[in-house]
């Protein structure tokens, strides 16, 4: 006797389409599961039994062989345990019902109950593209699973269910699609609370804009992480797309809320300068997405950047050229995405006082010096915009004059990321961060005077051809900002500005 059930598998963030056979014959009562399980998958056969048992079922009466194919692919986790399941009560004919357009997965507990699984929202993906009407999962995981199109989802939460509906047609009903709703604004901090610091503000409108990697440096006190936290308050509105992308990556870490599955907006990950390098790029013997790649489409927030390990911080320079990290392991190598606008804070030195022209720096000029040797000239040239953030005046505070709200600024960033959207319609570049070699003469068309002084900068700076793409790719979101079609000399003016803190304090 023989049965076949459809399911699906995942390894990263690559989800792959798995065929359930279940054999019996014959003999002394055996389990046996094929195909190359992990031990999570191998578990099932003791779980697989209890729900057995708690159903009073027997179908386990003879030899049994559960294959997973295809063979020569690792199987990973516990979201084989219905589709095994649902094999051997069709294998021993408990369900007759036609599935050969139907895809199972989820994990079973000990009494038949269905506990969520961790990347459903991929799954589900793949299963759509593969030509699948409908999936039983975990009610846990339906909402999620909702948001592909094409596709039934039938959500359950017990076992009992999905054997109801598929010998009689009632018990479930496919999940609603679900359409998240926005969130209020009132969450997210606002810029209009941070009194003076004009020039800190006109950076981070230009860094938002254009998705361009950003550093703060500056005494504590003087505002950096606080600036910071107000980021997402101007950041364009995310896409469907990109709502997809970052939410796929969120659920095979097992981040999803099943209430809100879908991720709505930009994300903002503050990471700690204790993370190790696995914690930030990611990494395991059963590779996770780090916390580069849980910011895609969003901010990773360094603060005390020269605190992090050295190590962890160069483990960033091919995820932020590339804009993907690649973890090799025995098993196979996985890539997660990770298009993410860096933003980084840190003191001047150890003390956080030099440089500063009303406190006295106690540091000695090679502790300076060691400090900030700790970000290596790589790391410092691919960050666009580097900007010295010095302390408030108290005449700023005092007078307590109303400043900018965040949504006048959104404003002006959304109709800068709406000209970029026109402008790489039907290529893979999203934000003026990412323009490539190939096209910048033609997308950073310069006036003679910008040309002129950019040249000047050039040949007195010393800039390096990495730098020089940095700086035009900053002065053409300064251009869309201010409504360009060319790069000016104010806005080139503007880019080499944000260059000057490698020359300040990193020649020393």
């Amino acid at each position: 006797m023989f049965s076949q059930i459809n399911s699906a598998g995942l390894f990263g963030l690559n989800a792959f389409m798995v065929t359930v056979q279940a054999s019996i014959s014959p003999g002394q009562p055996t389990f046996d599961i094929v195909g190359m399980p992990d031990i999570a998958v191998q578990e099932s056969k003791a779980r697989i039994r209890a729900v057995l048992g708690h159903l009073q079922l027997k179908l386990l009466n003879g030899r049994v062989t559960v294959n997973l194919a295809p063979a020569s692919v690792r199987k990973i986790g516990s979201m084989f345990d219905l589709p095994i399941i649902t094999a051997l009560m069709k294998l021993g004919g408990l369900i007759t019902a036609d599935l050969t357009d139907s895809v199972f997965i989820g994990e079973l507990s000990l009494d038949g109950g269905l506990a969520p699984v961790n990347g459903a929202l991929s799954m589900v993906l793949t299963a759509a593209q593969n030509g699948i009407k409908r999936v039983f999962l975990p009610k846990a995981n339906a909402k999620e699973a909702s948001v592909a199109d094409g596709i039934e989802i039938y959500g359950a939460e017990h076992i009992t269910q999905i054997i109801e509906f598929l010998r009689h047609g009632t018990g479930l009903s496919p999940e609603e699609k679900y359409i998240p709703k926005r969130r209020a604004a009132e969450h997210i901090a606002d810029f209009a609370d941070v009194m003076g610091q004009s020039a800190a503000k006109s950076a981070i409108e230009v860094a938002a804009a254009g998705s361009h990697n950003l550093l703060m440096l500056g005494p504590p006190g003087s505002g950096k992480s606080m600036l910071a936290k107000r980021i997402p308050s101007i950041l364009p509105e995310i896409t469907f797309a990109e709502s997809i992308e970052t939410t796929q990556i969120y659920s095979v870490a097992g981040e999803i809320d099943p209430a809100e599955p879908l991720v709505t907006e930009r994300p903002f990950r503050a990471v700690s300068h204790t993370a190790s390098a696995v914690g930030l790029v990611g990494g395991g013997s059963i590779p996770r997405p780090g916390e580069i790649s849980l910011a895609h489409n969003g901010v990773l927030f360094l603060d005390e950047l020269p605190e992090f390990d050295r190590r962890v911080l160069e483990a960033l320079r091919q995820p932020l050229e590339n804009g993907d990290i690649v973890i090799s392991r025995a098993s196979g190598s996985v890539s997660y995405p990770c298009d993410v606008m860096l933003v980084a804070a840190m003191n001047p030195c150890p003390c956080g006082n030099f440089g500063s022209p009303t406190k006295k720096c106690t540091c000695s000029q090679q502790k300076v010096t060691a400090y900030l040797n700790r970000i290596s000239q790589p790391v410092l040239d691919r960050i666009d915009i580097q900007i010295e953030v010095k302390p408030v005046e108290y005449s700023d505070l005092s007078r307590r004059i109303p400043q900018e709200s965040s949504a006048a600024i959104a404003e002006r960033v959304q109709k800068a990321v709406e000209i970029q959207k026109k402008r790489f319609a039907g290529t893979s570049i999203k934000s003026n961060s990412g323009i490539t070699s190939d096209i910048i003469g033609e997308v950073c068309r310069l006036t003679p005077d910008a040309e002129e002084m950019l040249k000047a900068a050039f040949d007195r700076l010393g800039l390096s051809a990495r730098a020089y793409d940095r700086i035009l790719k900053v002065a053409r979101t300064c251009a869309d900002l201010a409504g360009s079609e060319e790069i000016q000399k104010p806005h080139i003016a503007q880019a080499i500005s944000f260059r000057s803190l490698d020359r300040k304090y990193w020649s020393r």
